[in-house]
């Protein structure tokens, strides 16, 4: 149904925007400051096998908690769709939250006892299996709190209160770190004090999101839960739309796991040096989201309106932004180059081979930038299928077939093949933006 408010002029949707992104540009940028502090103490320590190891289980670990990040996408889509109508987005994020705790339950299970083959399906040398191991079953016992923190904070971003994602994550982050020092500086327990410290920060992190949700609980549990589960979408249709999210998803992840994949087959001071490169990646990549996470709120808001000029606005306001901090983000990733790697590692092999690839990270923010900016519109539409489509098509078609053609190049190869995905990802989507979502509501 058309909207009858009046349009908005730029400058209040861009206001908007602004006030929605800037605490989830802080929430975003505590993740990656986590692993480089985590990459940081690790990379200090004697040996580089407790950072070559936590990156390996790091990346298969994503399979396990980061492949179901579609209950955070997914919620934060319909959340924005039901944000006029509080009793529906109530029972969302009770159903959301009820799904997440049961895929808990399988991962806890399941991921224990398959930890070893995932290691070495990603060629793990024998002297890591058993550091890296160790390290999944820690982190394992956190899955419960993970998951169900997906989809609070999906539920808030969706609700336009991206002032409570703030606190989460900081906190979350700042107990993590201050655990790390604990555990590995102070009592040595070099990969397996970085691994209990984050299993122990993410039960902080559901704790406080349970309080920051704690109204919409009392009120579903004041109507019954059983009346409740009739409002909001049917679990069906969300199952549906997330099965998309899962599979786009797993998609990326595997990107990410091949890629440390092919680069622990470079040796061990190699990976330990990509590592170290995408945890930088992650600095600007998380920096942008957080305008892809406004995108997300803002433009479920105005599908669900059929507001045409809105969501035009919102676009525009947010690719400016967008591409103003990935230009940032190249920058300074140019100028400091040499601090930056001094500070990351003191292991001379490990940072001259970082420092050889360095001129591949400096591009990836200007390559990422409307990948990112995209999926926050597709998010927000609940156009799910169209990503899963684009990320399979830029993995199979060009990251793999890329890689296999640069193989040659080594190191560089595989960086090549990496960027070329990337940009993959931006050009589909942006092809699908008008026919997906645009179009429809002409």
């Amino acid at each position: 149904m058309q909207s009858d408010t009046r349009p908005e002029p730029q400058s209040e949707i861009a206001a908007r925007v602004w006030a929605l992104a800037w605490p989830m540009i802080l929430a975003n940028l505590s993740v990656p400051l986590l692993g480089l502090v985590d990459t940081a103490i690790l990379g200090h320590l004697s040996d580089s096998r407790y950072l070559s190891a936590v990156a390996i289980s790091t990346s298969l670990l994503a399979f396990l908690y980061w492949g179901f990040g579609f209950l955070r996408m997914g919620t934060t889509g319909a959340s924005a769709q039901l944000l006029h109508k509080p009793q529906d987005a109530n029972a969302l994020l009770v159903k959301a939250a009820a799904l997440s705790l049961l895929i808990a339950a399988f991962i806890w299970l399941g991921g224990i006892a398959l930890s070893n083959i995932g290691l070495r399906l990603m060629n793990t040398p024998a002297s890591l299996i058993e550091l890296a191991q160790s390290y999944l079953h820690i982190r394992l016992f956190s899955a419960p709190a993970v998951l169900c923190t997906y989809v609070i904070v999906g539920w808030l971003i969706g609700r336009q209160q991206t002032r409570w994602p703030l606190v989460i994550a900081v906190a979350t982050n700042g107990v993590n770190i201050a655990l790390d020092y604990v555990f590995i500086v102070g009592l040595d327990m070099s990969s397996d004090g970085a691994a209990l410290a984050s299993a122990i920060s993410e039960y902080c992190g559901l704790a406080i999101g349970l309080w920051a949700v704690r109204d919409a609980l009392i009120a579903t549990l004041g109507h019954g839960l059983r009346r409740s589960w009739q409002y909001g979408p049917a679990l069906k249709q969300l199952l549906n739309s997330n099965v998309h999210l899962f599979i786009r998803t797993a998609a990326l992840l595997f990107s990410f796991a091949f890629f440390t994949a092919q680069g622990a087959s470079f040796g061990q001071a190699t990976l330990a040096a990509n590592a170290i490169l995408l945890q930088l990646m992650l600095v600007s990549a998380y920096g942008m989201d957080g305008f892809a996470h406004a995108a997300e709120a803002l433009i479920g808001e105005a599908f669900a309106q059929g507001r045409r000029d809105a969501l035009l606005k919102i676009v525009v306001c947010c690719a400016r932004y967008c591409l103003a901090t990935a230009l940032g983000a190249s920058l300074l990733l140019w100028l400091g180059e040499r601090q930056v790697l001094n500070l990351m590692t003191d292991i001379e092999a490990v940072r001259n081979i970082a420092s050889g690839h360095y001129a591949w990270l400096i591009v990836l923010p200007l390559l990422c930038a409307p990948s990112y900016l995209l999926d926050g519109v597709f998010i927000g539409a609940l156009k799910t299928e169209a990503m899963q489509w684009t990320m399979l098509a830029s993995v199979i078609l060009i990251y793999l077939p890329v890689w296999l053609l640069s193989k040659d190049l080594g190191n560089h190869g595989l960086w090549l093949s990496f960027c070329a995905f990337n940009l993959a990802r931006s050009v589909s989507l942006g092809a699908l933006l008008k026919p997906a979502i645009l179009k429809p509501l002409n």
